[in-house]
């Protein structure tokens, strides 16, 4: 019975591990609290009936009983006597929630959020798993067989994962899934009875048998090279091979074409655009003739790759919302139109979409919030699936001489203090400063800039990006000067801050086809992103910078007009751009624009192209010189092993003279120290003789003495040259005499003679001795062998000391003491 529980807890434990790849899928961890309940019930009431001894139909229906119970609890529909207790209104409300797990499957992508009917479909599926497990482990004693359901959970993130799964919480369920085989490994053992050694001995509870440890090993094994190898094979995932293709695929970010369900609120200044297929969102019908973008979020943190969103915080929309007819005065005009939003079931998110400054709604109650400054409505509690409401708004346009008249910010004012932060780039700021050069108005430093986004000045409209060198997003794309809306938007944003503007990236819908005269379908290919700019007694205005050729129902303004057009001349009246039609350009052709691929580069002096040099001569020059410097490496390393043994540091015998007492010092006879230097003289030249032969392939023996050795190579290696075999000769006896005699021999010129063995050796070599003895020397790369192997035998028996030492603190050790 004991064992049966602890393999029924191991069985729980490891299918709350194998869920750990659902990670990957929610945003939050409210999936992972329910699922622990509802596995600890599971277990709970497994042990319930193995501890009355149910067969093993009756602890299949105790699981079961006990998961209905859970989920009752944690998805309560109202009808329940008990707040556990289930009753047919229960089980309708689980239908209800399996049938809109399916719909929200549909409308979101990773990471989801915490929807109801996906955490409840999520528990049931970690608690079906549960019991499934728990009859195969302790039930029907298979638990390798476990290892098919909990592969079901993970195949879950494999098959709605855009890219590929993170590799931790695989391994972390594999940790799981090996636990529950090691513990039905040892119960089996302990049931069969005493372990022992082939050599005879007993075996301790505590200990492992040679063979389980083995199975571990390899397990771990098993398990690296699992996560490692689709890691690094590209094709399999997004493989670490693939790092070193920048060029864009076109299946990044959502941006201007967008995917259905899921809208990312992240204006990058990198990656490519997710081009899916086309899926009706939002149906839109206003009174206005030519309205503006729809829009629905606000990005307004920097950071070194783009803008991200803060979290928005404001008041209900059935209360009264601020009145936005502030703006008053020559050039500004004011109108106020009625707009009805209704929302595709395909697209879902804690936002709706609204035209800018809105007055009052209908349709949407108190969980939805009007967030003022940053424009927005949102809820926390609420998603926008379905919705159907109408409000009213006010739409402002400007001239140009009217915002010429906005004066700058102060520096103490919130907005510009929280808006106008930006990274420390010098490009960027040396771009800025000379764009903005001359410039009185803040209208003008931002016209400056926004024109600066035009095809004069290079830039192009494209959905595939590439990446850059310089390691900084901005001025890769200013340097690339090609990308989407998300890219336009945010580099325009960050140039006008670093101006000391205020300015953030808006995200929403451009004007879709217009079905019925005021009506307008707008799909993910409407999806756009575009940049505001704060101006004092304005307020935030729009400027695009994208290329209106690259944009389906582009729409352009008198104080923001298309760049890559002639600007309209200055009105005193506020006229806004005619209607567009969303299937004609306003500039070239988009096939050719989204295709073309420039190769300039900016000036941050001058703004003006530049045309760049092919980089890849310089990096086969550099790959050149590595490879040539990582060759010449044993080739120094033998020239200055050649010239240590060459000049040794004489040998210090004796310590300085003792004094005489009358402040001179006594003479004193230092002996031995011409000795030592000969002795070390003498090992060195033998040395060096044992090296040049390991160079020129020489047959070397260890057991022989130096003088057998001179003799031999006087005989067989330098053959008839008398004056080779005489300095061989005297290295050998040279090298015998430091070996073995009191008095070493002196005065010899034993690095001449070490020379002309060499020479004669090298004469009677081929050429390809001679090159691999001067390019790569055997004995430097015999050394290093040896070097290696030793400092591996070394570690070798660290590890082993450090494994017999952990293991007298081994926990099944000491368990197995404390039970003796």
């Amino acid at each position: 019975m004991i064992a049966s529980r602890n393999i029924g807890f191991v069985a729980a434990v490891a299918t709350l591990l194998a869920a750990a790849p659902l990670s990957s899928i929610f945003q939050q961890w409210t999936w992972l609290i329910q699922s622990a309940i509802a596995v600890a019930v599971v277990a709970g009431a497994a042990a319930l009936t193995r501890l009355v001894r149910a067969p093993l139909w009756g602890q299949v229906l105790g699981m079961l009983a006990g998961l209905l119970l859970a989920l009752t609890w944690l998805f309560p529909g109202g009808g329940e006597l008990i707040a556990f207790l289930p009753t047919p209104a229960t089980l309708a409300h689980f239908g209800e929630l399996a049938q809109g797990s399916l719909q929200d499957m549909r409308s979101y992508g990773v990471k989801v959020p915490d929807t109801t009917p996906l955490l409840f479909i999520s528990v049931l599926g970690v608690g079906a798993v549960a019991v499934v497990v728990d009859v195969l482990a302790v039930g029907l004693r298979r638990p390798a067989l476990a290892g098919l359901p909990m592969l079901a959970i993970y195949s879950v993130p494999v098959a709605v994962y855009v890219d590929s799964v993170p590799a931790l919480p695989f391994v972390v369920g594999a940790a799981g899934y090996l636990w529950l085989l090691v513990t039905d490994n040892v119960d089996r053992v302990r049931r069969f009875g005493r372990r022992f050694t082939g050599e005879g001995r007993d075996v301790d509870v505590w200990e492992s048998s040679p063979l389980a440890a083995a199975g571990r090993r390899l397990a771990v094994v098993g398990v690296a090279l699992a996560v490692v190898l689709p890691l690094a094979v590209p094709g399999m995932t997004g493989g670490l091979l693939d790092q070193f293709n920048t060029a864009g695929n076109g299946t990044g970010r959502p941006g201007q074409g967008g995917g259905p369900g899921r809208i990312d609120l992240f204006a990058s200044l990198s990656g490519q655009l997710n081009q899916s297929e086309v899926a009706d969102m939002v149906k839109v019908t206003t009174t206005e003739q030519n309205p503006f973008y729809l829009r629905f979020g606000v990005a307004d943190e920097l950071r070194p790759d783009g803008f991200r969103v803060r979290p928005p915080n404001g008041r209900p929309v059935n209360r009264e919302l601020p009145d936005p007819s502030g703006r008053t005065g020559p050039g500004v005009e004011q109108r106020t139109y009625r707009a009805t939003v209704e929302i595709n079931r395909t697209l879902s998110m804690p936002f709706v979409p609204l035209y800018t400054d809105p007055v009052s709604f209908d349709g949407l109650n108190g969980n939805w919030s009007y967030d003022q400054n940053l424009g927005v409505v949102f809820s926390n509690r609420d998603n926008s699936r379905s919705k159907r409401y109408s409000f009213e708004y006010v739409r402002s346009t400007f001239t140009p001489a009217a915002l010429r008249r906005a004066r700058p910010l102060p520096a103490e004012h919130p907005i510009r203090l929280q808006q106008t932060r930006t990274p420390e780039v010098r490009e960027v700021s040396l771009l800025v400063s000379r764009l903005v050069e001359g410039k009185s108005t803040d209208y003008d430093r931002v016209r400056a800039i926004y024109d600066y986004f035009s095809r004069e000045n290079g830039f192009s409209y494209s959905l595939s990006t590439k990446g850059g060198t310089s390691g900084q997003e901005i001025v890769d794309f200013l340097t690339n000067k090609v990308g989407y809306c998300q890219q336009y938007a945010a580099a325009l944003a960050w140039l006008v801050r670093e101006a000391g503007i205020p300015a953030r990236v808006a995200f929403g819908f451009t004007n879709g086809s217009s079905a019925n005269g005021d009506t307008y379908t707008l799909t993910n290919r409407n999806l756009h992103a575009w940049t505001e700019v704060y101006f004092d007694q304005f307020g935030w205005v729009p400027f695009d910078a994208t290329p209106a050729y690259g944009v389906q129902g582009a729409n352009r303004s008198a104080w923001a007009p298309d760049s890559d057009a002639p600007d309209p001349e200055p009105s005193d009246t506020a006229a806004p751009a005619a209607p567009q039609d969303p299937g004609a350009t306003t500039g070239p052709q988009r096939d050719e624009a989204a295709d073309k691929d420039t190769d300039a580069g900016f000036d941050p002096t001058t703004g003006a192209p530049v045309e760049r040099a092919p980089t890849w001569p310089w990096w086969t020059v550099g790959a050149l010189l590595a490879v040539a410097a990582l060759l010449a490496v044993p080739a120094l390393r033998r020239r200055a092993l050649r010239r240590q043994r060459h000049h040794l540091p004489t040998p210090v015998a004796a310590g300085p003279a003792p004094d005489d007492g009358a402040g001179g010092s006594i003479p004193m006879t230092v002996l031995g120290v011409d000795a030592e230097r000969a002795r070390a003289d003498a090992h060195a030249a033998w040395d060096e003789l044992l090296d040049t032969l390991v160079d020129y392939r020489v047959r070397i023996d260890r057991t022989e003495t130096p003088r057998a050795t001179a003799e031999r190579l006087a005989r067989e290696a330098v053959g008839e040259d008398a004056g080779s075999a005489t300095a061989v000769r005297l290295l050998g006896r040279a090298e015998e005499r430091a070996r073995y005699a009191r008095d070493p021999l002196t005065g010899e010129p034993l690095h001449p003679a070490l020379r002309t063995v060499r020479d004669s050796l090298a004469a009677r070599a081929d050429r390809r001795t001679r090159f691999l003895a001067a390019v790569l020397p055997p004995s430097v790369l015999l050394r290093w062998r040896t070097s290696l192997g030793d400092t591996s035998a070394r570690l070798v028996t660290a590890s082993g000391r450090l494994r017999r030492l952990l293991l007298r603190w081994n926990p099944r050790r000491l368990l197995a003491t404390r039970r003796a």
